[in-house]
């Protein structure tokens, strides 16, 4: 290699920038990929995978890396655009090899059970070729004697360990989840559709509620399905619970009747009592799409009071484009609805102005039995983003976002399209590699190759 260092940990490599040699970035590491059989006595590193500017993940050989530099990895600038699909004798290190629990098979540690923190690359001298040799690991539960100390970190040889090669029951995800910690949902939804089954239930069990919930929002359906099915009945509750009603009831519409009836029944009556409303709605229908939880004011509150709502933090921006101004009570569905106040208004006038002053009542509220149609055509002709949804004494039910429409115009498919493609969103700037010694966290795989072959190994085209 003509440049950087010899020898990287991949928490290192977590989300560090992919440049190439005039210096334009061209993506981020997500994880290595490495051959763990083969002739060799250590395993091969065959590349990286690289998260594009459209989020679509390709791979990197590492035949094709010429340098490994401080937060950085410098390409020769050919970058085969196809989509990274992992081979049955690949490994991602990050995904797959991170919180392993093995086995010491030297010394008077013989036996004892270490789980691996991270794993150390070393460049071949002067070859572009990487491969496996240390690895940072802390102590177990079995062994370690009198002088050892439960939780003491070090680093070992590669051949040092036994029991890669063997199925894990159940495999840790400390190390894997601190490099998802800065990920937003998209993101890290992106991440666990890529893993397998297994590991994907894993991280899901690890995740906290609300962050799960954040989560599965952005996944496809099947795979909300799946891991919905591999949690407890009552923390399935508790994350449909966390989730936004309108998302919560989209889900519950794919369980069978039965299981769906027993998960209302364990969610807390106030959390299902919107979503049992908007699962009465027929499918495709205003009613159906609409969110239960708009920003609902009374006339008598102030634009001070209603921009602080829109401050919100977690508010999603469509439903941060305008305040729904009703009679009591305040929550959906509401008493009578009077109009709407669009958020640039609220920018233009005195904190102290009243609500009921500023109301548009030129936009007309929607039936809930709105087909998906009109309901477009309805946010193109007006060029808003939100419509609010009445019943037929004129209360708020709810309002339809435009995303909510998006998600029902585009092909059942699209979530799985979309995270093949890797066109979620566009490029974000992923998790920051964490600082300080091994052993942190992990980062997401690539795999190798020039269509060479190295001691009989086969190796990838990319």
């Amino acid at each position: 290699m003509a440049a950087g260092a010899s020898r990287v940990f991949v928490s290192h490599l977590a989300g560090v920038a992919v440049f190439d040699p005039v210096g334009d970035q061209v993506g981020r590491v997500r994880d290595v990929v490495a051959l763990l059989g083969g002739r060799r006595r250590l395993p091969s590193v065959l590349g990286l995978v690289v998260e594009v500017v459209s989020r679509r993940r390709v791979f990197l050989p590492m035949t094709r890396v010429t340098g490994v530099e401080s937060g950085q990895v410098i390409t020769t600038g050919v970058l085969n655009m196809r989509r990274f699909e992992q081979r049955p004798n690949e490994h991602l290190v990050l995904g797959e090899l991170l919180d392993r629990r093995v086995e010491l098979v030297d010394g008077d540690d013989r036996g004892e059970e270490v789980t691996v923190l991270d794993v150390g690359l070393a460049r071949l001298p002067a070859r572009r070729e990487w491969e496996i040799d240390r690895l940072f690991v802390r102590r177990g539960r079995k062994g370690g004697g009198l002088r050892k100390r439960r939780g003491e970190t070090f680093t070992v040889d590669w051949d040092s360990v036994t029991g890669f090669a063997l199925e894990e029951a159940e495999q840790g995800t400390a190390n894997l989840l601190a490099t998802f910690e800065q990920l937003r949902p998209a993101d890290l939804a992106n991440v666990l559709h890529h893993l397998s089954v297994k590991r994907r239930a894993e991280v899901a069990a690890a995740l906290h509620d609300e962050r799960l919930a954040d989560v599965l929002e952005e996944l496809p359906d099947d795979d909300q399905v799946e891991i919905l099915g591999t949690l407890q009945d009552e923390r399935a509750a508790v994350v449909l619970e966390s989730m936004d009603p309108d998302d919560a009831a989209d889900l519950l519409g794919e369980l069978p009747e039965d299981e769906k009836d027993r998960l209302l029944d364990l969610m807390q009556p106030q959390e299902a009592a919107p979503v049992r409303r908007l699962l009465s709605y027929e499918e495709g229908t205003a009613g159906g799409m609409m969110t239960t939880e708009p920003i609902v004011l009374r006339p008598d509150a102030s634009v001070a009071e209603a921009l602080a709502r829109v401050r919100q933090e977690d508010l999603p921006a469509p439903l941060a484009a305008q305040v729904y101004v009703c009679r009591p009570p305040d929550e959906t569905p509401t008493g009578k609805y009077l109009g709407v106040v669009h958020f640039q208004r609220l920018l233009r006038e005195p904190p102290f102005t009243l609500l009921g002053q500023l109301v548009d009542t030129d936009l007309r509220p929607l039936p809930p039995g709105t087909a998906l149609p009109a309901l477009a055509g309805y946010l193109a002709a007006y060029n808003i983003v939100s419509a609010p949804v009445v019943d037929e004494g004129r209360h708020l039910l709810g309002a339809v976002t435009v995303d909510d429409v998006l998600d029902h115009l585009l092909p059942d498919d699209w979530r799985e399209e979309a995270a093949a493609e890797g066109l979620p969103g566009l490029a974000r700037d992923g998790a920051t590699a964490p600082p300080g010694a091994p052993g942190t966290a992990a980062a997401a795989g690539a795999r190798s190759a020039d269509g060479n072959t190295t001691d009989g190994e086969a190796v990838r085209d990319g």
